[in-house]
């Protein structure tokens, strides 16, 4: 199968690079599809002449996913986010199984860089993505900013071995603006589609989650961060 890799992108100058390196010799494409960055990614994007640089206004990241797959020019799809990178096991995977796909799609473990430390318990690892996948009988879906890649019912999958590398936030404060503008677009979202939080999911979820990751799922294992 020819293989196209998809990025969706705004002012990622500090992440693309590494992650378009990641792709080279693996994809037979490199999509990005930018939401009018003022950064130098669009620069950055464009030393490669393997990469296909396109532009849309962003409307939501569900809908800017699913739009980078219909520009591909290939149906078997390996979709990153511009922080992530593809690690040479996981490369070596998707190598094996490139000419002779035996599922429709594949799902892959991600780990998960915080502050430069690899997290590896609580609900940050191993983090399954199904990334690799024929666009025919998937699409991205969820809420806004949650999206979630679908394999059509009947569809078969399977796991690839090692790693995609995501490195999520360099710093606390980072972390910490993020979360604000991720709640704040999730809480609009959920608000524009009638849902509604009680005050005992209020309480209770956090209280869950914590106890859950950081006991259950060992999370005090890797320590402050």
């Amino acid at each position: 199968m020819n293989l196209s890799a998809v990025i969706i992108t705004f002012n990622e100058e500090r992440n693309i690079d590494r992650c378009i390196k990641s792709l080279q010799g693996l994809a037979d494409e490199i999509v990005v599809l930018d939401s009018f960055s003022t950064d130098l990614t669009k620069e950055i994007c464009l030393k490669y002449p393997d990469v296909k640089f396109l532009q849309h206004a962003f409307d939501g990241h569900i809908q800017q996913k699913n739009r980078a797959l219909d520009l591909a020019s290939n149906d078997f799809i390996l979709s990153l986010d511009a922080d992530e990178e593809v690690s040479s096991d996981l490369r070596n995977s998707i190598l094996k199984i490139k000419y002779a796909p035996d599922a429709d799609g594949y799902f892959v473990n991600r780990l998960n860089n915080y502050c430069g430390k690899w997290i590896r318990h609580g609900s940050w690892y191993p983090d399954r993505n199904l990334r690799l996948f024929d666009r025919k009988k998937t699409r991205w879906t969820g809420i806004n900013p949650h999206d979630k890649a679908e394999l059509q019912r009947g569809s078969s999958s399977g796991r690839l071995k090692g790693d995609l590398l995501h490195y999520s936030y360099a710093s606390v404060a980072e972390h910490s603006r993020k979360l604000d503008y991720f709640s704040t677009l999730a809480a609009e979202a959920y608000l524009k589609a009638g849902k509604n939080a009680s005050f005992f999911k209020l309480i209770f979820n956090p209280a869950f989650a914590f106890f859950r990751d950081y006991f259950l799922r060992l999370g005090f294992l890797d320590g402050y961060y």
